[in-house]
């Protein structure tokens, strides 16, 4: 699937005397703001601007190259319990291991998204991207609230749900997650659970 600035290619490669026209299927807009632009001017992501200046991500998100952010809204560090938000703020490494896996390494418009897509994030990890109705989805769930914002450096799809990677979790939410949360239970009965957090 080929987009132009995020509309959809509908027939391509007619040629004429003097060129060839391709179809889209929407009209292109001026895009003239960087996606750190974006992130500074919208209200709802006034959590993530605060974000990205403490882990010194600027320049990234405002320079040349072709990405792709899902941005966290205000809501989405909501719903996240309090104590766990101030630890990954105040954690330099965990907070920049956060922001780089809602990052993509490549600008990615919706229109090209297709069921089962895996695509690599500037952490390391990897995020299936995919699509079910006219939703698109993360992992699987359905949290991108506004897609398709264009900026001169990528695109921008808002998000309402943070996507926590491994390297920004503790010991103990990592084991709550997963099969060893007997185990869990063992350490904070026996008065050990602050060593897991």
């Amino acid at each position: 699937i080929v987009t132009v600035n995020c509309a959809r290619l509908l027939k391509a490669d007619h040629h004429a005397t003097n060129g060839v026209v391709h179809v889209i299927d929407k009209v292109i807009a001026t895009t003239t703001n960087s996606i750190q632009h974006i992130i500074e001017t919208e209200e709802s992501l006034e959590t993530l601007r605060a974000a990205v200046a403490a882990s010194d991500l600027n320049s990234l998100l405002e320079s040349e190259g072709q990405y792709t952010l899902l941005a966290p809204t205000n809501k989405a560090f909501e719903k996240i319990p309090q104590e766990t938000l101030n630890r990954i703020l105040g954690d330099p490494e965990a907070l920049r291991d956060l922001l780089n896996h809602h990052i993509l390494k490549s600008a990615m418009c919706a229109e090209a998204i297709i069921a089962g897509l895996t695509m690599e994030t500037l952490e390391g990890t990897t995020l299936d991207v995919g699509c079910s109705g006219e939703e698109l989805t993360l992992n699987g769930k359905p949290i991108i609230v506004n897609k398709d914002v264009l900026a001169t450096n990528g695109v921008v799809h808002f998000v309402n749900e943070l996507l926590i990677p491994d390297s920004a979790k503790t010991l103990f939410e990592l084991a709550q997650e997963s099969e060893v949360s007997k185990s869990t239970d063992l350490f904070r009965q026996a008065g050990l659970s602050s060593h897991l957090t």
